[in-house]
């Protein structure tokens, strides 16, 4: 008789401890769920009379910057990762190699430390005003001073040079997977590079170009700090002050609704301008991409243009913000301060890491043994909280774990006598559930993505030989899936480090990480301070990225 598929096999026949599994990934889509169920309860109590100053004044100015914030974002994104994409994929040139690792380099930069640096190093008595106003013969900003980096546009291209990546990416890897051998044959018929690039590569290219696309604009939507700093008024920033300086929860909850409300247009959008795209992969071996050899001058100007968005996008800010870190180092050495600051980063984000990896390797395993329509929801439901500004899952898990401490408060004093006071604000708990919804789904995905490797026949060996699901986990899944975990591990510990908006929302009172001594120093503007700080996360941010060049499509190409 032919072995019984997971499909058809009862969880009961799966050894002791299926039905916790199934409990247990329960628990942890309920606990992502909980705060988008928190701002719809606390959204319909009403705002105390403000929401209707907030609907005529507030809210429509919010939407309308973070429309035009996110459009511009959208399109310079869009043409900066696609071009860079097809340019290091198309085109042999010297240094080509470099730059096509060399081209991720900005994602080691959380949006917030660009504008941070750029701020400084573009402010009228900076560095590169003083050097302008120099070399044309001007000695003070009020006789020569260039356009405010403060601004819509300023915006648009600072976030732009940080986010392309997410486009760049998929946009590469379909190129060199997908166009290829389409490519190659319309090059036999004569075709030029640019109807190439246009007729054909393009076309195939554009379910990549509206991922990494919308990808961005969530960033975007999520950003605080960059925002803040540049003098736009997003809707982050109207959640952020309507809570903290008009003391109205409810009002900041509806324009979070309001947020998320965008977020589900936008994953709507994405799936439906690729709803028709339909590919078929030959059985064959797919042809490597052969990349046409570029003349020495040309070749040269292709390298530079490619490197302008890494320069202004990594290189210059990180250059700039060692620089000063390293003055402020040899002025003042590393406080005290600081290091209890970077202390409290990496014992938060590494206890969070183990938090979020253990919680997706539950969910990742339970859809793996129970294959069922059922916990494919509950596995999509999981998921949902890396589609959420992390100032969305912050006011929810906010509103929740207040409403839970003032249960705890009043179980205790009428239990005990005492008042325990804010058990999961004040401790740091409802912190680190935020990372956790926040992050999950990237340890899902690199879990599941390493599980996939492992054939179903091993699964079906241990079972023979009496394993349940536990076991099979220990024995089997855990071994074999332990570079997907470390990759996963990695990827969730920079997050968490960089992490701003959840980490302003919900941190205990005098606790604080680098992110938010950035964020506080650059609010007050005295930005030499936390060049220190600045340059700590960017260097941690360096691992992923290395990381994605080494496993990355093309990374072991020539």
């Amino acid at each position: 008789m032919a072995w019984v598929t997971d499909r058809a096999r009862p969880a009961r026949t799966l050894g002791f401890g299926g039905g916790a599994w199934i409990a247990a990934s329960l628990l942890v889509a309920g606990l992502v769920l909980i705060p988008v169920l928190a701002l719809l309860w606390q959204a319909a109590q009403g705002s105390e009379g403000l929401w209707s100053h907030l609907s005529q004044h507030v809210l429509p100015h919010a939407l309308g910057q973070t429309g035009i914030l996110m459009g511009g974002v959208g399109v310079l994104t869009a043409v900066i990762g696609t071009s860079a994409a097809w340019l290091v994929t198309a085109y042999d040139f010297p240094g080509r190699r470099v730059l096509e690792w060399a081209l991720l380099l900005p994602l080691a930069v959380p949006t917030y430390i660009v504008a941070y640096a750029y701020l400084d190093l573009l402010h009228p008595l900076g560095p590169f005003q003083t050097l302008v106003r120099a070399i044309l013969g001007y000695d003070s900003p009020r006789q020569f001073r260039l356009p405010d980096i403060r601004s819509m546009p300023g915006a648009i291209l600072l976030l732009s040079l940080v986010l392309y990546p997410y486009v760049y990416l998929p946009t590469r890897a379909m190129f060199m997977t997908q166009a290829a051998n389409l490519v190659e044959v319309a090059r036999t018929l004569g075709t030029s590079g640019r109807q190439v690039f246009g007729r054909v590569a393009l076309p195939l290219a554009r379910p990549a170009i509206a991922v990494g696309v919308s990808l961005a604009l969530m960033e975007t939507l999520n950003d605080i700090g960059a925002s803040e700093f540049l003098g736009v008024r997003s809707l982050t920033i109207s959640v952020y002050t309507t809570w903290v300086t008009r003391s109205d929860l409810p009002g900041a909850a509806q324009i979070a609704l309001a947020m998320l409300l965008l977020v589900v247009a936008l994953v709507s959008l994405e799936r439906w301008a690729r709803r028709r795209q339909r590919y078929s992969v030959s059985g064959q071996r797919a042809r490597s991409f052969a990349r046409e050899p570029l003349p020495r001058a040309q070749g040269l100007a292709a390298l530079a243009l490619g490197f302008l968005p890494v320069f202004f996008g990594f290189l210059l800010p990180a250059l700039y913000l060692a620089a000063e870190a390293w003055t402020r180092f040899q002025f003042a050495g590393l406080s005290d301060r600081l290091l209890a600051e970077a202390r409290n980063t990496f014992v938060l984000s590494a206890l969070a890491t183990v938090a979020v990896l253990a919680c997706g390797l539950v969910v990742a395993c339970a859809a793996r043994v129970f294959p069922q329509r059922g916990m494919q929801l509950v596995h999509r439901v999981a998921s949902i909280g890396y589609a959420m500004p992390g100032t969305i899952l912050a006011l929810g898990i906010l509103i929740a774990a207040a409403g839970l401490d003032r249960w705890i408060g009043q179980a205790g004093r009428a239990l005990f006598g005492v008042d325990p006071g804010l058990v999961l604000i004040g401790s740091g708990l409802a912190l680190g559930y935020a990372y956790l919804a926040r992050f999950l789904a990237i340890s899902i995905g690199s879990v599941e993505a390493g599980l996939t490797r492992i054939p179903r026949s091993y699964d079906q060996s241990a079972r023979t030989l009496g394993q349940g699901v536990t076991g099979m986990l220990r024995h089997v899944h855990l071994p074999l899936s332990r570079p997907a975990l470390a990759a996963a591990g990695l990827l969730v510990f920079v997050d968490c480090m960089k992490e701003l908006p959840a980490t302003l929302l919900l941190r205990p009172l005098n606790f604080e990480t680098l992110a938010t001594h950035l964020y506080g120093e650059a609010a007050r503007g005295t930005y030499e301070e936390a060049a220190i700080a600045a340059w700590a996360i960017v260097l941690v941010g360096i691992l992923p990225v290395i990381l994605l060049a080494r496993v990355g499509p093309g990374a072991s190409r020539g």
